[in-house]
């Protein structure tokens, strides 16, 4: 299910739309990483392209992360 979440960013409220799945996993970095949720939302923000929304790069972090933490397969 798809829900839409607000964030404080910068100073500015704003607002993006996230799967149930994408806003655990963004809870579980903050949490891996020591921050604040919002403070990881933030940073996600400023890095992501002027051309994407919020919500992709969300999406987009979450995906790499878990990437970055999968073993890398076995090629034989």
């Amino acid at each position: 299910m798809i829900r839409k979440h607000s964030a404080t960013l910068h100073g500015h409220r704003t607002s993006f739309s996230l799967e149930d799945a994408f806003w655990q996993e963004l809870k579980v970095i903050a949490t891996e990483r020591a921050m604040p949720l919002a403070q990881l939302i933030a940073e996600i923000d400023d890095q992501r392209a002027p051309d994407s929304n919020l919500s992709s790069a969300l999406r987009v972090h979450v995906l790499a992360w878990l990437k970055a933490k999968a073993p890398a397969p076995d090629i034989g």
